[in-house]
């Protein structure tokens, strides 16, 4: 990606986002959240990147994201210190940030989950890409999924995904579940008045995915028609799943977190590979 190339060939980038993520490396996980002194630059990125999409929220995203980014109301005219928009969230939630250096493992990630700690980083993305990375940044972390953490009912859905992590043992019910989180809380889309809505933090925090997502390839939210797709992080998301409602976002996907196991993940793959048999 076009993304990633500018941040390999620009040597001061690369020195300060190692900078920021030693801070995070240097911290423990019940330490405080460090603080960093962003530089002018980096509060011109944060400010022109939640201008816009804040635009586009008001249009674009589902009714339940929009309730808890307002009483959240993250800071705009400057990056805000992650440990004081986690203390926010705790208040609202009962979610709290923990500094990452940068993206963490999938089990890892998922036992923070499960404490209701969402393993965040602090650094940006590079100044001259602001409004789309594949690789998580602080926008994408604070803007996306700070703001979803800030709902009471999708904060219980994160815990509910990192408890089910924690019970899966086999490495195929794992990547199940990291599916089944990809394409809800991190692409997922809500049907609301009759128009696509977002929630995921993957198109919420990305101005360039929420130009593409309505082109997407829709489909309704069914965990057996999770099991048919591949997906690929570094680039916008060619098919994309809709739930009809919130409430049955939880039915479908908290429901099946709350209740998994390696056993039922491996029945539901096999029905899937048996229907994928028998089409001609």
């Amino acid at each position: 990606m076009q993304e990633q190339s500018t941040e390999a060939s620009d040597p001061y980038y690369e020195a300060r986002r190692a900078e920021i993520a030693a801070l995070a490396e240097r911290c423990g996980p019940d330490d405080p959240i460090p603080t960093v002194e962003y530089t002018e630059q980096e509060h011109e990125v944060w400010q022109l990147v939640c201008g816009k999409l804040s635009a586009r929220h008001r249009s674009d995203a589902t009714t339940e994201f929009l309730d808890a980014a307002e009483c959240l109301a993250i800071p705009q005219e400057g990056v805000p210190q992650l440990r004081d928009v986690s203390g926010r969230i705790e208040s609202l939630s009962g979610f709290r940030f923990r500094s990452a250096p940068a993206l963490v493992p999938f089990r890892q990630f998922c036992s923070g989950l499960a404490d209701s700690a969402f393993h965040s980083t602090q650094y940006l993305r590079h100044p001259n890409t602001p409004f789309y990375t594949a690789d998580p940044d602080m926008l994408h972390d604070v803007v996306g999924h700070g703001n979803a953490l800030a709902s009471k009912r999708f904060a219980h859905l994160y815990r509910l995904a990192g408890e089910a992590a924690a019970r899966a043992e086999s490495e195929a019910a794992l990547q199940f579940i990291a599916k089944v989180f990809w394409f809800t809380l991190e692409c997922g889309l809500i049907r609301e008045r009759g128009e696509s809505k977002a929630y995921g933090a993957t198109i919420v925090s990305s101005y360039g995915e929420l130009n593409h997502f309505r082109d997407a390839d829709i489909h309704p939210l069914k965990l057996e028609s999770l099991a048919e797709v591949d997906y690929d992080i570094s680039t916008y998301q060619s098919i994309l799943f809709e739930a009809d409602s919130m409430n049955q976002l939880e039915d479908t996907v908290g429901s099946f977190w709350d209740t998994c196991d390696d056993n039922t993940i491996e029945a539901l793959l096999a029905g899937s590979a048996a229907r994928l048999v028998q089409v001609p």
